[in-house]
């Protein structure tokens, strides 16, 4: 997504139902860490880290158990605008502001290659299942894929409009690429050839956010017109429309067994809804706007990133 809103410091969240203060739902436990807002967040693999890029041009790693801060990379390039952990949880690739793109060990912090393309800002990136591509979207209207050992440019796909590629996603199986766009419509791409292969037109204005459910069989968008929507892959049509944020909708990520859907917005709400009904499961107000939400690996917790923090949730209950 576009790092449209900012964030900064780390929160985790003891299990059991978090207190309300002020009519929001409170954090137990909060720590300090990036000193700027706070744009992309992701668990690894194994769920005992989470990772954070930020304004303050770095990347940091957390235990998840402890909230202890492991690691911290400076990314530079203006702002950390977006990042992916690699599917082995040994590396992260983050895209910043000046349009640099970068891979990094998660464990020593090394610059393992620089990918080298975009011309404006990397709004989103991602790995594919078997993490040997990155796929990317930016300001300068393209989403391109690369190799993610070296970094060598594979494909670079137009969409033959002149909007940000704002976010994107490959398919569990590594075949086709998702992207929404600033157009208001999404794009399936073949992530081989880079042809296109079907469009998904139907939200009222830009599309923040894309996510594959984990059979493939399912995508899901958030958008500025307030809602999420879900789409059928092989038919191009909208399945379910989730509504209930009260403003633009900037985040989405499905639950690793897909049943449930996590979203953030702008109306300073992360909702949790059943991903077959549409139906709203859960709602948690926070004290800020939200800018990225992941699943952890268990399905049981959610991260997500808004103002100046980063909180992590059991869902559960």
């Amino acid at each position: 997504m576009t790092a449209a809103l900012r964030t900064g410091l780390l929160v985790l969240v003891a299990s059991g139902p978090a207190p309300r203060a002020g009519g929001r739902d409170a954090p137990a436990v909060a720590l300090a860490g990036h000193e700027k807002w706070v744009t992309a967040v992701a668990f690894t693999p194994d769920g005992k880290r989470v990772v954070s890029g930020g304004e303050d041009e770095t990347v940091r790693v957390w235990d998840a158990a402890t909230g202890t801060e492991s690691l911290s990379i400076r990314a530079g390039g203006k702002g950390v605008t977006c990042l992916a952990v690699g599917p082995d949880g040994k590396a992260v690739a983050a895209g910043c502001w000046d349009g640099s793109l970068k891979v990094y060990d998660l464990t020593s912090g090394k610059e393992l290659c620089s990918l080298k393309g975009h011309k404006e800002n990397v709004a989103a990136v991602c790995f594919d299942p078997a993490g040997g591509r990155i796929a990317s979207g930016g300001g300068d209207d393209t989403l391109r894929v690369w190799d993610a050992r070296t970094g060598k440019p594979l494909l670079t796909l137009d969409s033959g409009n002149e909007y940000d590629v704002t976010s994107v996603a490959f398919s569990p199986d590594g075949r086709r690429l998702v992207s929404g766009d600033g157009d208001n419509a999404l794009t399936l791409w073949d992530a081989a050839t880079g042809d296109s292969l079907r469009v998904f037109d139907g939200h009222d204005a830009v599309v923040t956010a894309v996510a594959f459910s984990p059979d493939g069989a399912k995508v899901a968008s958030a958008s500025r017109d307030d809602t999420l929507r879900v789409w059928g892959v092989e038919s191009g049509k909208t399945l379910l429309t989730l509504k209930g944020h009260a403003a633009d909708v900037t985040a989405v990520a499905f639950a690793p067994d897909g049943k449930r859907i996590v979203s953030g917005g702008e109306d300073e709400a992360v909702r949790v809804w059943d991903a077959a009904t549409g139906d709203g499961l859960r709602t948690l107000r926070l004290r800020g706007g939200v800018s990225a939400v992941a699943f952890a690996p268990d399905g049981k917790r959610v991260v997500a990133a808004r103002g100046k923090t980063v909180e992590v949730w059991d869902v559960t209950k």
